[in-house]
């Protein structure tokens, strides 16, 4: 987000989005490992997946509460410029929704749901390279690689297995918190690196 400290206030405010983005998606996939890990690592694994979340969702609050007090003035220029940004965002999140729901579809047309995960991964990871341009972050290229390499691997694990005497969904487990991590890191980055450039 190199260009965003042009307009500080519209950065901040797209900043804190997007860590509530990657704060709640996480822990989305995480429900998801958590589901299919089944008594595996409980209740620990809910307890660690509570405090990342709430500890994320302080750092997006935080970064609203520093653009609303932010009073720089934004040129019709700068306005323009977000407006477009916030569309094609717009477009992005919405292709990626509709890509989901027909993967989602498809998997139940063909009584393969399991496969619907590492799919659902690998378009999220592919909407993260489209973003990468618009907001000139480099890490979201990165983002959407692991995601797209984890989905990859889903595909070639077995569906089930047992660790103990505790029988887990071994896709759901290495998909749901692999993805988690991945989104988490994210959304750490984007926090981070506004506030550094706040300083």
């Amino acid at each position: 987000m190199s260009d965003l400290v042009k307009l500080p206030k519209s950065a901040v405010f797209g900043a804190a989005n997007g860590v509530m983005f990657m704060t709640f998606f996480g822990a989305l996939w995480a429900s998801i490992g958590i589901v299919g890990s089944h008594e595996l690592g409980a209740p620990w694994l809910l307890v660690l997946s509570g405090i990342v979340t709430l500890v994320l969702l302080i750092g997006a609050i935080t970064l609203f509460g520093k653009a609303r007090n932010m009073n720089h003035a934004v040129t019709p220029e700068g306005k323009e410029h977000w407006q477009k940004i916030n569309k094609k965002f717009g477009l992005i999140f919405g292709l990626e929704g509709v890509a989901i729901l027909i993967a989602s579809i498809i998997c139940n047309l063909i009584n393969h749901f399991e496969l619907f995960f590492p799919i659902m991964a690998i378009i999220v990871g592919i909407h993260f390279f489209p973003l990468a341009q618009l907001f000139r972050e480099n890490f979201y290229y990165g983002t959407g690689v692991v995601l797209c390499i984890l989905g990859t691997i889903t595909f070639f694990l077995p569906m089930n297995a047992t660790i103990g005497s505790v029988s887990l969904i071994a896709t759901s487990t290495f998909i749901g918190f692999g993805s988690a991590l991945t989104l988490w890191a994210t959304g750490l980055r984007i926090w981070v690196t506004i506030l550094k450039q706040l300083k």
